[in-house]
């Protein structure tokens, strides 16, 4: 089939993901990412919330997109490694045409991610661009270990994760292969990759930009679509991870 017509940012957006991911800690703050040197300290972290981020929302362009506008303040974002975890595909499309990320239990390795420090304000409206989609869920993992590149040492991270669970391929799950890990035992993709095995498995025969825009402009079949890569796909049920009510 021969491709339609999609916006060069808007491929962009769905093949590029989780996109640009900082090499050390930052603030984020007014559309900016302001990178922490040696000796710089974080904004006050009383009443804010750890939350991990495991994909995109490690990325200042991401974070760019979700929180516009200069109301929301500064968003402590710290490097930070997480044993015994890793940054897998979901079994869904998003929104926006990306096959996106959750964490899933990984004996042994060691992933690199960031941990957002929320206000009330900021996990409000966090939550609006996770939790209506309806494909995460939020709740906290406790008896963690979570190294810091900066601020207080955490046992506990909240975390939002995929209610449906992780993408497998030959009943393993695939980890995001532009995020650094230490001892990965999974096969790694980037988004590329994911996005062609897909389109494989999904829609043989049709370019990949056709398959995009389709599931982009049509939620119906986006859905559809989801359903299938959902097939197969691993549960995240680690003992220490318990679902916390958003009110």
């Amino acid at each position: 089939m021969s491709a339609r017509s999609l916006p060069e940012a808007d491929l962009w957006r769905a093949t590029t993901y989780p996109y640009r991911i900082p090499q050390r800690s930052f603030v984020f703050e007014l559309g900016l990412e302001h990178p922490l040197r040696d000796g710089d300290a974080l904004p006050d972290l009383s009443g804010r919330t750890a939350v991990l981020a495991v994909g995109s929302n490690q990325s200042p362009e991401q974070l760019a997109r979700k929180f516009r506008g200069g109301m929301w303040g500064p968003i402590p974002v710290v490097r930070c490694e997480l044993d015994d975890f890793d940054s897998v595909y979901s079994p869904h499309i998003a929104s926006y045409g990306a096959i996106a990320a959750t964490l899933q239990h990984a004996p042994g390795t060691v992933v690199t991610l960031f941990v957002t420090w929320l206000d009330d304000v900021q996990l409000k409206r966090m939550h609006e661009t996770e939790i209506l989609s309806a494909n995460y869920g939020f709740g906290r993992l406790d008896g963690v270990a979570l190294r810091c590149e900066a601020g207080p040492a955490l046992d506990a991270v909240h975390v939002y994760n995929s209610r449906r669970g992780t993408f497998c391929l030959d009943g393993e799950p695939i980890a995001i292969a532009e995020i650094s890990a230490k001892r990965r035992h999974w096969r790694a993709m980037t988004q590329m990759e994911m996005q062609h095995h897909v389109l494989d498995r999904l829609a043989p025969g049709y370019e990949l930009t056709h398959f995009i825009e389709s599931s982009v402009s049509d939620a119906d079949l986006r859905r559809r679509r989801s359903d299938e890569l959902k097939i197969g796909a691993r549960p995240f049920s680690p003992p220490n991870f318990h679902e916390v009510e958003i009110g």
